[in-house]
């Protein structure tokens, strides 16, 4: 499933091509999704100027001129893909298509359909069922040690599972725990009650730079991820421990014969790499 950087990635192209522009002809080829589309979902969008584009967590906010706002999130598979024209031929599993009054069109691609579209009056936007709950938004300057080590504290839970809980921070997800706790020095089954003080301003400080390294070169592309343009992200070319399993990390020092290298283990019925050396 895509996550912050990938979702990040994809609002910035779109804001490119889409802030200023009027939906000419929204085509809307099924009734659902994950979910129900808003009922005349299509109709509600035609002759609308979206005025900004923002992310929450990893879901996508469409600001229109009339107050509401379009929420969408990519699921596991979606892929929001920019073209010049309405292709001759659709795909199967170009679900929506929005065209603007200046040509562009964004094809909203989504093979298992796990992604999702609603229409919300933006007063109401903090209080959506999707939204509210979650946790601080994890590059805004708000988000500290401190912060992150008050929804820790008293927490039984392993230090990995904690900090995937979108109550406690916003949009991080599998690939960017493990390496956000590989930098950070601290292992993935340390109780996240224990994460105070200075390993708690570590872990903050290595979950910003993760995701805003990821965010620089385009996100991760594993699986289906593509940006807006068609193009793969290139983060995964610089993991360091995710999917190295046996593979020595990033300027290690460790007897690697002895070690074995990077390790997996699974939990919470999700993989996750890791230095047993390096972190503890």
């Amino acid at each position: 499933m895509p996550e912050l950087p990938e979702v990040e990635t994809v609002c910035r192209g779109l804001a490119a091509r889409l802030v200023g522009r009027r939906f000419r002809r929204v085509i809307q080829r099924r009734k659902d999704l994950r979910f129900p589309l808003p009922a005349r979902f299509a109709a509600r969008l035609e002759g609308r100027r979206v005025e900004r584009i923002a992310r929450r967590a990893k879901y996508m906010l469409f600001h229109l001129d009339d107050g509401m706002v379009m929420l969408g999130h990519l699921g596991m598979t979606g892929r929001m893909l920019i073209s010049t024209a309405v292709p001759e031929e659709l795909e199967a599993h170009d679900h929506l298509i929005f065209e603007t009054d200046d040509g562009t069109v964004v094809r909203f691609n989504d093979a298992r359909r796990f992604g999702c579209f609603d229409l919300v009056s933006g007063n109401r936007l903090p209080k959506h069922r999707l939204l509210a709950g979650l946790g601080p938004e994890p590059l805004d300057d708000a988000f500290t040690g401190p912060v992150l080590a008050a929804a820790l504290k008293g927490k039984k839970t392993p230090i990995k599972a904690a900090i995937l809980d979108q109550r406690v921070v916003a949009g991080v997800g599998n690939i960017y725990a493990s390496e956000a706790l590989f930098r950070a020095g601290l292992s993935p089954r340390r109780l996240a009650r224990t994460v105070q003080g200075n390993r708690a301003n570590a872990l903050a400080q290595a979950i910003k730079e993760v995701l805003t390294e990821a965010i620089s070169a385009g996100g991760s592309s594993l699986r289906d991820f593509v940006q807006t343009d068609g193009e793969l992200g290139y983060f995964q070319h610089r993991w360091a421990v995710y999917e190295r399993e046996g593979k020595a990390c990033p300027g290690c020092h460790c007897e690697f014969e002895k070690t074995g290298g990077i390790k997996r283990l699974a939990q919470s019925g999700r993989s996750t790499f890791y230095c047993p050396r390096r972190q503890r």
